[in-house]
């Protein structure tokens, strides 16, 4: 059964127009984002999904628009090539999406696995339908000089998908990198650097591949992250025959408005066994000290930063617990008004990468980083999300993730070393926070 009607399509095809410009139309239809993304992404060589706690829904299918830019004005670069088109478009102010993502670092990763996925990228995808529980809504993108007929006979061609089960994909075997005795000794020496006074704190990451015997289905997982993991910025970007996707439970940044919120999580537990373990553990995580002076790390940094993009800011004098499923944090929620024209990839530019995901001070922890890991984070420890043509958006750090690309998909986690760090409890942290996909890829 297809997912859209012929008198729907009809509809947006009068709405398009014979003309030779950018032109946009939409329709109200009562369809549920992520099964369109499930049966349309295949079809197309870029694809994004992408959910928040808010309960939006929204998913791109297609290039109608896309640039992408690396170096340490990357950010900025995007901001002008994006002013650039929605002037010269007109679709300045009419809330166009256009989706972000991008790397750790400023520069994209030289090796294989990271191919496709440049070090910071923005793209309009030509379909795109956004819903909550009050519907949903189709917009169609046509690029200039381009008839509408390829992207409406895509948009008919998409069927309703039957529902099935998360099934086991046969055997899997895992590989983890670099070795679980090699990770212990880089956190041992970084916590020398430490004691030495070289450093306040580093993210030091690691990987585990699973190899399975057939190609994970892609989207059913990701169904499953979205059902497991509501409270999560949950996302899944396709880019050639590889996907990026995750559970992140971190936002580094919202707008709307002038209003930013950025909500920094650092200083990790386990969860417990029952609501009385669960409570007490969380205490003793509310006493560390040593998690308060991480997270403290963290919370301040952002803070130094945003300062002079804001004529207020706000921090909460205490952190709280953010509860996921296999782990706590300690979480502050900042809050700012933006200045003049400032936006969300200004903000990006001026705080990224945070404490949480790369070290204090940002320099030398990048340096110890580079000296440490022996895997290509590329947007591990980056982001995901989007931004609109009135200048609202919302970014997810690349956090619970993984990439697949065929029968391998590639995990990552990390952990915050700061004095008082011990390699035994960095590596549970570690194997907590590779919990949610790798239980939804190995389930039997």
């Amino acid at each position: 059964m297809r997912l859209v009607s012929e008198q729907q399509i009809e509809q947006l095809a009068d709405q398009l127009g014979a003309s030779s410009s950018f032109r946009v139309a939409e329709i109200a239809v009562d369809l549920d984002p992520f099964d369109f993304a499930r049966t349309g992404a295949p079809m197309v060589d870029r694809a994004i999904a992408f959910s928040g706690p808010s309960g939006i829904r929204v998913a791109g299918l297609g290039t109608a628009w896309r640039a992408s830019a690396s170096g340490t004005t990357r950010f900025s670069n995007l901001k002008s090539q994006f002013a650039r088109h929605t002037a010269r478009t007109g679709m300045a102010g009419k809330g166009l999406k256009a989706f972000l993502g991008f790397s750790f670092d400023s520069e994209p990763g030289e090796g294989p696995i990271w191919a496709g996925y440049d070090a910071a990228e923005l793209f309009i995808p030509r379909i795109t339908i956004e819903g909550a529980n009050t519907g949903s809504t189709i917009r169609v993108v046509i690029p200039a000089d381009e008839a509408a007929d390829l992207t409406l006979d895509l948009l008919g061609s998409i069927r309703r998908p039957g529902w099935s089960p998360v099934v086991d994909l046969g055997d899997h075997s895992t590989e983890s990198h670099p070795p679980v005795s090699e990770w212990a000794a880089s956190v041992e020496q970084a916590v020398a650097e430490i004691l030495a006074g070289q450093i306040d704190k580093v993210v030091l990451a690691r990987s585990v591949v699973v190899h399975s015997a057939k190609p994970p289905a892609i989207l059913h997982i990701f169904r499953e992250l979205v059902r497991s993991y509501p409270q999560c910025y949950n996302f899944a970007w396709k880019s050639g025959d590889a996907v990026f996707m995750g559970a992140s439970p971190e936002l580094l940044g919202s707008v709307r408005g002038r209003q930013l919120r950025s909500n920094p999580l650092a200083g990790s537990a386990p969860r417990g066994e029952g609501s009385i373990h669960d409570d007490a553990i969380g205490n003793e995580l509310l006493a560390s000290d040593k998690d308060r002076r991480e997270h403290a790390l963290v919370v301040n940094a952002i803070c130094e930063n945003l300062r002079p993009l804001t004529s207020h800011l706000a921090a909460s004098e205490q952190p709280e617990l953010k509860k996921m499923a296999s782990v706590q944090h300690l979480s502050t929620m900042i809050n700012a008004t933006l200045n003049g024209d400032i936006d969300l990839l200004d903000v990006i530019e001026a705080i990224h990468p945070t404490p949480a995901v790369g070290g204090v001070p940002t320099g030398a922890a990048i340096r110890l980083i580079a000296e440490l890991e022996s895997i290509d984070r590329g947007w591990y420890t980056g982001g995901v999300g989007w931004i609109d043509t009135e200048g609202d958006g919302a970014v997810a750090l690349g956090l619970r993730c993984g990439l697949v690309r065929g029968t391998s998909t590639h995990l990552f986690a990390g952990a915050g070393i700061v004095e008082g760090s011990r390699p035994e409890a960095e590596l549970q942290e570690t194997r907590l926070k590779l919990e949610p996909l790798l239980r939804i890829l190995t389930a039997t």
